[in-house]
């Protein structure tokens, strides 16, 4: 299987049965079925089991579906676990990681739970959510405390609360946060994902945030309403024009034999090892979205 490609994260609330039966129908490439913030306290076990019932008869087609559980220092976080995946579910996002040991206590129960309902060990795989400064700090740490991390992910309101400053329309208060959690992610080699854009109304804003992110180096973003996944598929979709370059970026790498050192020219341009890389990562891309066939020296990633 090619990578998975995660643009798009969708937020949908575990307590909304309408939402649960019909979130994939606006073809995010993840949904977050929410038990945290989105749930009161009163309805958390009420919304917990309604999850439980969609994970057994939804069919939610190629989309991938986390959930976001409640910390497991709460009362609510560890049955969350075992009640999920027991009923199916294999991607968990765990929110308000701060430490390493955050990531080790999740994929500790889990080992457990897996073991329990016969389930091969790993075969569940964490999110984890950085919000906080101290979570910032040790992103790296937390990105590679876990073979089951696939990816981090950075959460912008509880972010600039603990640092007592505002959201700003341009994010200068977040560009130190967002860069950090981006070279964590690439140097533990998982994915990264930005945070929500609030402003549902502000399209324009949404999209230039967007093409932020993508230029900053993250894979994809948290979406908190459907008419934010089309913009959000645009900006991360690579073009055409893009896709063939990198094609003869490959196939030249390959007939100069280059692709573990050297270089060559294409078209006047400079054609070296990082460049194949970045050649590749949009080739798989479009392999991905079905709109290329495979290349004869490339390589499957999970």
């Amino acid at each position: 299987m090619f990578k998975k490609l995660r643009r798009t994260m969708l937020f949908s609330p575990a307590n909304s049965p309408k939402m649960l039966f019909t979130s994939q129908i606006y073809q995010p490439d993840c949904i977050i079925f929410d038990l945290e913030d989105a749930i009161k306290y009163a309805e958390k076990s009420e919304a917990r089991d309604l999850l439980v019932e969609a994970l057994k008869s939804v069919d939610y087609g190629d989309c991938e579906i986390f959930a976001r559980i409640n910390p497991l220092y709460t009362e609510f976080g560890e049955d969350d676990v075992r009640e999920l995946v027991a009923a199916g579910l294999t991607r968990i996002r765990l929110p308000m990681c701060e430490k390493a040991a955050d990531i080790e206590a999740l994929d500790a129960l889990l080992g457990e739970v897996e073991a329990q309902n016969g389930l091969e060990l790993g075969l569940v795989k964490i999110q984890g959510a950085i919000e906080t400064p101290l979570g910032v700090i040790n992103a790296f740490e937390i990105a590679n405390a876990s073979e089951r991390v696939i990816s981090i992910s950075f959460g912008a309101e509880d972010f600039t609360r603990s640092l007592g400053v505002d959201r700003s329309a341009e994010g200068t208060e977040l560009l130190l946060a967002r860069s950090t959690i981006v070279m964590a992610a690439a140097a533990a080699g998982v994915d990264a994902i930005d945070t929500v854009y609030s402003n549902v109304k502000d399209l324009e804003g949404f999209e230039k945030e967007v093409k932020l992110i993508k230029q900053l180096g993250f894979v994809g973003k948290s979406c908190i309403h459907p008419n934010q996944i089309e913009i959000v598929h645009k900006v991360f979709t690579p073009s055409d024009e893009e896709i063939q370059y990198s094609r003869e970026v490959l196939a030249v790498a390959r007939k100069e034999n280059i692709q573990e050192g050297g270089v060559v020219l294409l078209n006047g341009k400079m054609i070296d090892v990082p460049v194949i890389a970045k050649a590749r990562s949009i080739v798989n891309r479009a392999q991905g979205l079905g709109r290329i066939g495979r290349l004869e020296d490339e390589h499957d990633e999970n």
